[in-house]
């Protein structure tokens, strides 16, 4: 294990799990200790955004020293934020696809809603799915160059 200079990869990497884990807080921020933390379904996917925004957090830390440990922690923590986001963007598609039988409180308004911080939430979570599987699609070993 030697440190030296990251590249390029591993600064996206980090950059877009800081970012990933800035706007889980900013989302969620507010629905701790509400009606919405405590129900059936929407308290399970508050618990699985929280434990992905941790996963961001060792991620980040781990990715200037084992990058490819870090990627797949990174996409694992992306699996945990996004039904929490899909829940927020299109509540009716959500509830017949995962919670079929699920009866809401309030009914929601059918179709998508196109709050800003679920859907640039999103689109963090994509961009950091592109930087994890690239990182973890290179061989992690660069070719030693054979002497004659």
């Amino acid at each position: 294990m030697s440190l030296k200079k990251p590249d390029i990869l591993q600064v996206c990497q980090a950059g877009s799990f800081l970012l990933c884990a800035s706007l889980a807080w900013q989302v969620t921020s507010g629905y701790d200790g509400t009606e919405f933390s405590g129900g059936w379904l929407t308290g399970s996917l508050l618990s699985m955004e929280d434990i992905g925004t941790a996963l961001f957090i060792v991620a980040i830390a781990l990715t200037f020293v084992f990058p490819r440990v870090a990627a797949a922690i990174g996409l694992a923590a992306s699996v945990l934020c996004f039904p929490l986001y899909f829940l927020f963007i299109a509540p009716v598609p959500f509830a017949q696809v995962f919670a079929r039988g699920h009866e809401f409180k309030v009914q929601p308004v059918p179709g998508f809603h196109w709050d800003i911080w679920p859907v640039v939430g999103l689109f963090a979570l994509a961009v950091t799915l592109y930087f994890c599987i690239r990182c973890l699609a290179t061989t992690g070993r660069k070719q030693i160059p054979q002497r004659a």
